[in-house]
């Protein structure tokens, strides 16, 4: 870990139109190239975007259909491929009722198990 940077996300987004260009995750890859090198740990309803689903479906408003909506499964993976160690709490995932299993390559850890090595990173910060 020496060097990188933990970044903890504990609000899932459940989306909007404004957020279809820009979201933590797609700041979690600037932050991961600018500060060489980024853990990310999961926690609360942003557990959500660890649990292996399929495509976000399209929106449809009025006579309108916007398909272009972020999917933070796409996003952990790219981030995943980045280099980036995706952490998920296992006692929040419980407490989601998820049956599926998370993206391949989350690795789910125990309660407190990431807090106890914070101070192994350079810095802690909440995206």
């Amino acid at each position: 870990m020496d060097g990188r940077v933990l970044a903890i996300v504990e609000r899932g987004y459940r989306g909007a139109l404004e957020k279809q260009f820009f979201d933590e995750l797609y700041l979690a890859t600037e932050l991961h190239r600018q500060l060489g090198g980024l853990d990310i740990l999961l926690r609360g309803s942003a557990v959500s975007y660890a649990v292996d689903a399929g495509p976000v479906p399209a929106l449809r408003i009025g006579g309108r259909t916007v398909d272009t909506l972020t999917d933070p499964r796409q996003g952990l993976r790219t981030l995943l491929e980045a280099g980036v160690a995706i952490l998920v709490e296992e006692p929040d995932l419980t407490a989601l009722g998820a049956a599926r299993p998370v993206v391949e390559g989350v690795r789910v850890t125990a309660a407190g198990e990431t807090a106890a090595r914070w101070q192994a990173y350079r810095m802690v910060i909440f995206l």
